[in-house]
């Protein structure tokens, strides 16, 4: 029991020391960052106090001439001893203060005091850097403002001797542009003036005068001849030409007031003399757009000149085409309302088909007034070939789509005078094949003809005379006349087929009668045969005389059963 007492206190102790010495070790590493710190921001206060104030201030001294500069001088030398001793001298207590809080291990005012450090280290050096660069603006403004000069002298002389070697270019300005140079020139003794009594605040009024001018110069000098150029010779070469273009196109009947040139050739040479009144001022501002914008509209004149000559071109030829065309049209539409009177009585029309032709008439009516009225747009003269170019291709395009239709409307007229032409073609081929059917019929001396024969004999005559009543009716129904005309031509030809029938049937019983008889002294079956075909040839029942003939010759001889045979298949 003692045993683990004296253990459990032990570990106890251990514990303990090893809190203490970590607490210990903690205190001591925040104590070291502290310290560290603060010999940092020790640092940060000497820069600051090494700030070359002084030093520039010491280069003013030789160069201060006047009253401006030595109020300047006294006011940053001011600044400066405040911040030494103000400013630097605040940094020192704070830095002190946290020298006594580390002694005491007060690490958390420490901290405060830190942050209060750095943010005061901040605004000193602001200051010092803000009074540094001032001081510098002047010490160094000699030697800046010198090598601005020299850059400018070197880019004047440069612009100078462009305009003395093309000074024939720039006509009347030349007045203007050399006063100006004069003045540049001018501005560039005043800034020797004003270094040599170190006034820099004027020196930098100057230096920016002296580059804005010879900036502007600039632009003047490259730009003049051009804007000149065109003003003066280009651009009014260019109306002369469309003035004379205009005319002459006007003479040959070009109807160009859409354009409205006159005006637009006017305004473009107002504007012109206010461009010129401009550039006598040294303002280019915008007056090579405004030129540009000018030319570009001339130049569009040209391109509509063009457009209109290639339009009148077309129309002609167009117009020439639908003119040929519409009186053709005009032409076969009034014959054919001539004839429609008496196509009526002749052929029972459909009533779409009529409707078809109004329709296209009425197209027509419509389409010869527009054509009138861009003829006579053409004589009146107040409307572009541009523009009349579409208009009467459209007009073609509309009297293609009326032809089509009207062509239908012609083809169906057509097909009802063809159908009935083809109806008295076919009457005729009919009429000889109801002809031949009775002449073969004639031909051969049968002992009697079925009364089938005779049947559609009648049918035949019926269906023909039928088909002569439709031809003969006014007006004729051509659905009707068709309907005839095929069943007379299937009733002639069923007639037809019958006599064939009938004549080669009776023709090929009879050739086998007689071959056979040469065996009928022979042969009881073929006699029994022969005279059952003999009766039924007299009786006018051919097919079984024959079927009953090749029946007894088959018991003789099959090969003529079968040559027979074939004969009548033929």
């Amino acid at each position: 029991m003692g045993g683990q007492v004296l253990i459990i206190a032990t570990a106890v102790i251990i514990c303990l020391i090893i809190v203490i010495l970590t607490f210990v070790f903690v205190r001591h590493k925040e104590k070291k960052v502290f310290t560290d710190k603060l010999k940092e921001l020790e640092v940060d206060k000497n820069q600051i106090t090494s700030t070359p104030v002084l030093l520039e201030l010491s280069k003013l001294e030789p160069i201060i001439k006047n009253e401006f500069m030595e109020e300047k001088y006294d006011n940053w030398n001011e600044r400066f001893i405040s911040i030494k001793e103000n400013d630097i001298t605040y940094i020192d207590d704070l830095l002190i203060d946290v020298d006594v809080l580390l002694e005491k291990k007060d690490f958390k005012k420490c901290c405060i005091k830190v942050a209060e450090i750095e943010l005061e280290l901040y605004r000193t050096r602001e200051k010092a850097n803000e009074l540094l660069d001032e001081v510098k603006e002047i010490t160094l403004s000699e030697e800046k403002y010198r090598s601005i000069i020299t850059k400018l002298k070197t880019k004047y002389r440069k612009l100078n001797k462009e305009y003395q070697d093309h000074k024939d270019l720039y006509d009347n300005m030349q007045e203007a542009i050399e006063l100006q140079l004069e003045n540049i020139e001018k501005n560039f003794l005043d800034f020797e003036k004003v270094m040599e009594k170190n006034d820099y605040t004027e020196v930098v009024h100057i230096v920016k005068a002296l580059d804005a001018m010879i900036a502007h110069m600039e632009v003047i000098v490259n730009e003049t001849p051009d804007i000149l150029l065109m003003a003066k010779e280009l651009i009014p070469k260019r109306i002369k030409e469309i003035e004379d273009t205009y005319k002459t196109m006007t003479e040959e009947g070009y109807p160009l007031d859409y354009l409205n040139i006159d005006y637009n050739l006017e305004e473009a040479k107002k504007n012109i003399d206010k461009i010129l009144d401009k550039v006598k001022l040294l303002n280019l501002q915008d007056c090579m757009f405004e030129l540009k914008t000018i030319l570009d509209y001339l130049d569009s004149l040209f391109v509509d000149f063009e457009k209109e000559r290639l339009s009148k071109k077309v129309y002609e030829e167009v117009e020439k085409d639908f003119s040929n065309k519409i009186k053709k049209t005009n032409k076969i539409v009034e014959e054919l309302y001539k004839q429609l009177d008496d196509i009526k009585k002749m052929y029972d029309l459909n009533e779409e088909d009529v409707k078809t032709i109004d329709e296209v008439n009425k197209v027509l009516v419509v389409i010869n007034d527009d054509y009138k009225n861009i003829v006579g747009k053409v004589g009146a003269k107040d409307c572009p070939y541009s523009i009349l170019q579409k208009e009467m291709e459209d007009l073609m395009n509309r009297l293609k789509v009326m032809d089509e239709d009207f062509d239908k409307a012609l083809k169906n007229l057509g097909n009802l005078h063809d159908d009935e032409e083809r109806a008295r073609e076919q009457l005729k081929d009919i009429e000889e094949f109801l002809k031949a059917s009775k002449e073969k019929m004639r031909s051969y001396k049968l002992p009697i003809i079925s009364d089938n024969y005779f049947v559609e004999l009648k049918e035949a005559n019926e269906a023909i005379e039928e088909v002569i009543k439709e031809l003969e009716r006014k007006p004729i129904v051509i659905k009707t006349l068709n309907t005839r005309v095929d069943t007379a031509r299937d009733l002639v030809l069923k007639l037809y087929n019958t006599t064939n029938e009938m004549v080669k049937t009776a023709t090929l019983a009879e050739k086998c009668m007689v071959y056979s008889n040469r065996y009928r002294a022979f042969y009881d079956q073929v006699d029994i045969g022969l005279t059952k075909a003999e009766d039924y040839f007299y009786k006018g029942e051919y097919k079984k005389s024959l079927d009953a003939v090749l029946k007894a010759c088959a018991l003789v001889d099959e090969e003529i059963y079968k040559r027979m045979l074939a004969i009548y298949d033929e």
